[in-house]
């Protein structure tokens, strides 16, 4: 399908915050061109636990290169992550940097010897534009522990009554005793009872 003009039409939006032009770069291997825009996240950055918020800031920090398949892209992002503590379920805001690297071929369909299977894992250019949302999406999600913790030996909540152990340290509470074992808890006051009363007896 082609435009008005004959040009192909193309899915990418070239006013999205994540795609990105490499016309100026042409198809002359080595050609470069550094970029460093802030783009707003997109929705849904990161994991279920830990996220970037969507239309935070995210600072980009790219090298293209026209190589001789396509574009190779190179450089890193940097944003704050959200979410809470997986032991004591404390808010958590940390600065997270991701490496992105990725090369994306050209979509001309004579230069497309890629094996039927593959396509799937190859990133593609569409005319000049390139989508970096899937790279970021990647480098993001690998980046972050499945288990975020606020510290490193974060303690956690008391399974007994959910304080958070880290804000008192000497919080305990005692040991509940077995209902079995209650009466036999109570043999040493008796004894003492009795006792108390002979002497009493005696006394008289």
């Amino acid at each position: 399908m082609t435009g008005t003009e004959g040009e192909p039409l193309t899915e990418l939006d070239p006013r999205a915050p994540l795609v990105l032009d490499t016309r100026e770069l042409g198809r002359r291997a080595g050609s470069q061109r550094q970029v460093s825009p802030t783009v707003p996240a997109p929705a849904d950055l990161g994991i279920d636990v830990l996220s970037v918020a969507e239309g935070a800031p995210v600072e980009l920090d790219l090298r293209l290169e026209a190589v001789m398949e396509g574009v190779l892209v190179t450089g890193t992002a940097m944003a704050v992550v959200e979410g809470e503590c997986a032991r004591c379920l404390e808010p958590i805001r940390d600065p997270v940097e991701v490496t992105l690297q990725e090369l994306f071929v050209y979509d001309d369909a004579d230069d497309q010897d890629t094996p039927d299977g593959e396509d799937d894992e190859t990133s593609m250019l569409q005319g000049d534009l390139l989508d970096l949302e899937p790279l970021l999406r990647d480098a993001v999600v690998l980046a972050l522990p499945f288990q975020p913790l606020c510290r490193e030996d974060c303690p956690g909540l008391c399974p007994e009554c959910g304080v958070r152990l880290a804000d008192e340290p000497d919080h305990q509470h005692e040991a509940p005793v077995d209902p079995r074992w209650a009466k036999l808890a109570e043999l040493p006051e008796l004894a003492r009872l009795d006792g108390d009363a002979d002497r009493t007896t005696d006394e008289n």
